[in-house]
């Protein structure tokens, strides 16, 4: 009696969970991918008509010098600061709030690459930041 077993390898491949697996990874990519903040500052722009809910305790002071070189005032002083100290001098008077804010105020001739620097220092030490605006 001559008996044959049937031992034939099968070579198909399920791929609907593979599939799914797939489609699933997906998903979750783009739904993290649109969680994930730009990185940008977040600023506090005040309306002209109302009232800001911020309020800043101390206020920066941009101002057009001569050729390219600009000065930097904190709470108005006349005295005017380096680029450098003004970083030291907002950590020294805000260390003690819970809620530490600071508004700037920039002259129109002013570029927008000075403002962001000192965007920056508030981004650096977790500050909010008003940006300063006049009434139209």
């Amino acid at each position: 009696m001559a008996l044959k077993r049937n031992t034939k390898v099968d070579a198909s491949f399920a791929v609907s969970s593979m599939t799914d697996i797939v489609f699933l990874l997906l998903i979750f990519f783009l739904v993290t991918s649109t969680l994930i903040n730009p990185n940008a500052l977040k600023l506090l722009l005040p309306k002209s008509t109302g009232q800001v809910s911020a309020k800043a305790t101390v206020s920066v002071s941009i101002k057009d010098w001569q050729n390219d070189t600009y000065t930097y005032h904190i709470n108005g002083d006349e005295t005017p600061l380096e680029y450098s100290a003004v970083e030291d001098g907002l950590i020294e008077l805000l260390q003690n709030e819970e809620d530490p804010t600071f508004s700037i105020f920039s002259d129109e001739s002013v570029p927008v690459r000075e403002v962001v620097s000192i965007m920056n220092i508030a981004k650096r030490n977790h500050y909010k930041v008003i940006l300063a605006t006049q009434p139209e």
